[in-house]
């Protein structure tokens, strides 16, 4: 298994560097001066979701405003899992969107590291990440700021699902069986995630929602397997809601036609 590296981010076209994560108690950001963080953006507040091969780019936004302009900004963003909290301490590009208001972007890029030479990404950065700001304005006032919004940086998620027999005779009996695995960054490969609740969920023929039908388990594999009554044609599928380190995922329905006739 990989140890943590200072490398577990490339920052696009800059040459990473490690620090101490800032003191929690940082200020708020409620200004130094008239300057102000009026707005802070990681990936559009969505979850960073990472499989086993593509890399994934994280932008980070900051929106502040002070009377003589913005002069620069700054971003670390480290996990909260990593007790020595490494991270970058990079600068934003700002684009003022008027003689007051600027905002600052910059783009991280993370790396699962399945390619020969790649410093990647470790099981144990899955979840919760840290975002520490720093603002500066052309008359020198400065505001720094733990954000206190974290974002989370999850391992990609696979389910399948297969119902059986089909065709089938209403009323009989129908087993559905799947699996639900997620990406592993220590070997770069998928496995069976273990003993997750994973929602079973019909669709009747000519409508357009799912409705849940049960919750199971799945098993230490991370396999699925359920029966169920064949009551009109439609899809089955399972749903998973996610974890805060695995993200969520809902499997390809499965058509199950109940149009067979018993024997007599």
């Amino acid at each position: 298994m990989r140890k943590f590296a200072v490398g577990v981010l490339v920052p696009c076209a800059v040459v990473l560097s490690a620090l101490t994560a800032p003191v929690a108690g940082a200020a708020p950001g409620d200004g130094d001066g008239d300057l102000k963080i009026t707005n802070v953006s990681v990936n559009g507040g969505k979850s960073v979701v990472v499989g086993t091969t593509q890399t994934k780019t994280v932008v980070v936004a900051v929106t502040a405003k002070d009377s003589s302009g913005l002069n620069a900004a700054y971003a670390d963003i480290w996990s909260t899992a990593t007790a020595t909290g490494f991270g970058y301490h990079k600068n934003l590009g700002c684009k003022p969107v008027n003689a007051t208001t600027a905002i600052c972007s910059l783009s991280f890029v993370m790396d699962p590291g399945s390619a020969a030479g790649r410093v990647g990404l470790e099981n144990a950065q899955a979840g919760a990440w840290n975002t520490y700001l720093e603002v500066s304005s052309k008359d020198h006032d400065v505001v720094t700021r733990n954000n206190k919004d974290k974002f989370y940086v999850r391992r990609y998620a696979k389910l399948t699902t297969d119902a059986s027999p089909e065709p089938i005779a209403k009323g009989r009996t129908l087993t559905v069986t799947g699996k639900l695995s997620r990406a592993n960054w220590d070997d770069n490969a998928y496995h069976g995630y273990a003993g997750q609740a994973v929602k079973l969920q019909f669709r009747k023929a000519g409508t357009s929602t799912y409705t849940t039908v049960k919750t199971i388990s799945t098993s230490r594999t991370g396999t699925l397997r359920t029966t169920v009554t064949a009551s009109a044609d439609g899809y089955w599928r399972y749903a998973f809601t996610g974890t805060t380190t695995t993200a969520s995922i809902k499997a390809v329905g499965d058509y199950v036609d109940t149009s067979r006739r018993t024997s007599t």
